[in-house]
């Protein structure tokens, strides 16, 4: 089945950096487009940033654009979000997320969320 695993956050001081990790099991990795979220309790989630299958990313808001970078790793199944010049406003909880569309149905997965903390 489909699964994503996140590594990565923690607690960082402000402007500082952290990487987060999602490898993702279960699907033809390399053809699919893949997302990060963060939602803060109390709010909704948010999208943070995109790539797709060519290794073109988007939607970053302009909260994070300039400071925040998606990639990914083909070989590794792995897509990365890396998070520079973190600040206090970027605490949240991550999420990576694919949404899967088959010639039966479409789904959306994620992963199980990653504490981002920032904070001296």
């Amino acid at each position: 089945q489909v699964q994503l695993v996140q590594s990565g956050g923690g607690l960082v001081q402000p402007g500082g950096s952290l990487r987060l990790s999602c490898v993702g099991s279960g699907f033809t990795f390399s053809n699919s487009a893949l997302s990060w979220y963060r939602q803060v309790p109390g709010k909704e989630r948010d999208l943070v940033a995109t790539i797709n299958t060519r290794h073109v990313a988007t939607n970053y808001p302009d909260s994070v654009k300039g400071r925040f970078t998606i990639s990914r790793d083909n070989s590794k199944n792995t897509v990365y979000l890396q998070m520079d010049r973190l600040q206090p406003e970027d605490t949240a909880i991550y999420y990576c997320y694919l949404r899967r569309t088959t010639i039966w149905s479409t789904n959306d997965y994620w992963g199980q969320g990653t504490q981002v903390t920032v904070s001296s």
